[in-house]
């Protein structure tokens, strides 16, 4: 009951590389296990071998080896649903995990592997505070010292080190490193990460995503304003930060899209297949056309809604106004149509004619007129053609946005990102419905907040998934006044209340976004909490064993039903925020995940007749709990009714 270990996996791709690498030695219970010759791999990956002190190009730094092992090693740890503090927690595809994010991401790597598209992070900036996520990597100024090599074998320090460089580099780089690294297999091959980070660490985390992700697959260092203005530092006054962007696979990644000024997208339409896009009106007639460019069909009338016709000026008309006949311009002061007759007819749902203070063109014969021709561009075909890329310098999304983001929902908290950067991040991948975004540093939920934000502006169905650690608050904030008691509760509270601002600001524009067989707006979330094993700790030594032990449960027992069903999903590879259904069949509950790819049932006493029925559904898994067969005689006929009814399922039993 454990995910995998990631030295095994490690070892078998090596293998696969390198066959001849491959060995064997003796575990520490004295038996033979697979294992790597590295000089024999070292070989292999270089000309001349790279012994001892032989100078080469690397970035390390004390205790990265312990980082990297960190990275690989399993976890025996669980996630258990929490339903009271979740939102429409049964229909939901949005996640928000309490724990830990390295031991979170090591069981998100089970099930989510390689399906994120998108992930941004903001971690904790590194200013030579003590840190959240020691990861037992906490050490004394000594440790420190005597670790990187900076004492001699008498103890003497060789040089000077105070508590606002090394030390706290290596604690920060020990921090981040294993995250990143888990955090890379969770990215789709197109997938990219963005990384928020000051200039105290933004050279050592390019220099390690090199090491993590390739560097290769480097994108860029964005920089983005984060205040108009500040009096602050005693050299330059800091108003901006970076965003370190990196591809899985940069090959595959395909180019940002952006440059458009969103804002003046500002209709939404309301019926037919494009319902719920955005989009802007742009006059059908243009001054600045040449009519003489051999466009024989674009001077044409137009009939407006009250029944009288216009045209671009000139100095020659068409001979009626009513059967579409045109004029083939004169000079140059025939002025013509975007558009030609042809394509006017084909496209008349995207006209729009309306009366405006003062318009450039003219009623029947060059008449005055107050009425316009405007076509509807809709953003998503901007960005679709579009061959623009954004500027690597963000001035739009600055720090007060997200703080007045906040002040709105009433929720207190220090140092947010504002939705607005999250979602222009989203917009230039872009992300498309079922689209997954991470953020395993989530904070107050900004991404959470975002996510459903870009849905709504791009009518679509991406999810999100947020992981933060419960770090306690302290006492003397408004947050704690406000009765907040850990950072989790704030960023729940956000996405509840978020959700319901989103949702009523749409109810009130009457307006339904979603078109077609699309889904309505998810504002929901998943709550899921971190904890250890669900599973009792069944390995006791000779003197400790008796026979009552035979007896004793498996599972721990304050461990619910639906928590064993969660481990299950883990260990099985399957989503998280898969649609869970619960059954009776023969008196017993049954689960049923993803309609039916996996079914399980916890209940004690469960005879032939419930194993049967499921039998007959043909679920890809079946599990069920080793204490909940009613007898030995049902034991025994397990197997035979799988075989019989559907023996390609998957039996696992816990």
């Amino acid at each position: 009951m454990q995910t995998t270990n990631q030295v095994d996996e490690n070892i078998k791709k090596i293998a696969e590389l390198f066959p001849n690498c491959l060995t064997e030695r003796l575990d520490e219970n004295g038996k033979p296990e697979a294992a790597i010759d590295f000089d024999m791999l070292r070989q292999e990956l270089s000309k001349d071998i790279v012994e001892g002190p032989e100078e080469r190009y690397q970035f390390t730094w004390p205790d990265k080896r312990n980082a990297i092992r960190l990275a690989n090693a399993p976890t025996t740890d669980t996630l258990r649903p929490c339903r009271e503090e979740s939102v429409d927690f049964d229909n939901t595809q949005n996640l928000y995990i309490e724990g830990d994010n390295l031991e979170v991401l090591k069981l998100l790597r089970e099930n989510y592997l390689g399906k994120v598209k998108m992930i941004y992070i903001d971690p904790p900036y590194n200013t030579g505070n003590d840190f959240v996520y020691n990861d037992d990597f906490a050490q004394t100024a000594g440790d420190y010292v005597h670790n990187s090599g900076q004492e001699d074998e008498e103890g003497n320090r060789l040089v000077a080190n105070t508590e606002s460089n090394g030390r706290f580099h290596t604690d920060w780089l020990n921090m981040i490193y294993p995250r990143l690294k888990v955090a890379k297999d969770l990215l789709s091959e197109d997938g990219v990460i963005f990384i928020s980070i000051d200039d105290h660490e933004v050279d050592d985390l390019k220099k390690m995503c090199s090491e993590i992700f390739g560097e290769g697959n480097f994108i860029g260092c964005a920089g983005r304003i984060t205040k108009k203005a500040n009096n602050q530092g005693d050299y330059w006054a800091p108003n901006f930060d970076y965003i370190l962007t990196f591809a899985r696979n940069k090959n595959i990644c395909p180019a940002f899209k952006g440059g458009q000024n969103e804002k003046s997208y500002n209709y939404i339409e309301e019926e037919g297949p494009r319902k719920g896009e955005r989009y802007q009106l742009v006059r059908l007639y243009m001054s600045n056309l040449d009519p003489m460019r051999g466009c024989t069909n674009q001077r044409y009338y137009i009939e407006c809604p009250d029944g009288s016709f216009i045209i671009p000026p000139g100095e020659n008309y068409p001979d009626t106004i009513y059967d579409g006949s045109f004029v083939v311009p004169q000079s140059g002061k025939d002025k013509i149509w975007r558009w030609s007759y042809q394509s006017y007819l084909e496209k008349k749902d995207q006209i729009v004619l309306k009366q405006c203070k003062s318009s450039n063109v003219v009623g029947a014969n060059g008449a005055n007129t107050k009425w316009n021709a405007f076509t509807k561009t809709y953003l998503n075909d901007v960005i679709e053609k579009s061959t623009a890329t954004p500027n690597s310098f963000i001035e739009d999304h600055i720090n007060q946005i997200a703080t007045h983001e906040l002040n709105d929902l009433g929720i207190p908290f220090s140092f947010p990102k504002p939705t607005t950067l999250i979602m222009y991040l989203a917009s230039i991948l872009p992300i498309k419905s079922n689209e997954i975004i991470l953020d395993f540093f989530s904070g107050s939920a900004s991404t959470g907040h975002a996510v459903m934000k870009y849905n709504v502006d791009n009518s679509c169905n991406a999810k999100f998934i947020c992981v933060q650690l419960p770090e306690l608050i302290d006492k003397g904030t408004d947050a704690y006044k406000a009765g907040y008691k850990n950072i989790c509760e704030i960023g729940k509270e956000r996405i509840r209340r978020a959700g319901k601002k989103i949702l009523e600001e749409q109810q009130a524009k009457q307006a339904d976004l979603f078109s077609g067989e699309q889904k309505p707006l998810d504002i929901g979330f998943r709550v899921l909490k971190l904890d250890s094993s669900n599973m009792q700790d069944v390995y006791y030594s000779p003197e400790q064993f008796n026979e009552n032990l035979l007896f004793e449960d498996n599972i721990k027992p304050d461990r619910t039903d639906e928590d064993l069903l969660f481990q299950a999903m883990i260990e099985l590879g399957i989503e998280l925020s898969a649609k869970i259904e619960q059954r009776e069949i023969a008196g017993k509950t049954v689960w049923s995940v993803a309609e039916g790819y996996l079914m399980a049932c916890f209940d004690k006493d469960v005879n032939e007749t419930t194993i049967t029925e499921i039998a007959r559904q043909h679920p890809y898994y079946f599990v069920l709990r080793d204490s909940s067969l009613a007898t030995d005689n049902v034991a025994d006929n397990f197997e035979q009714i799988w075989e019989e009814y559907s023996k390609e399922t998957v039996r696992r039993i816990i």
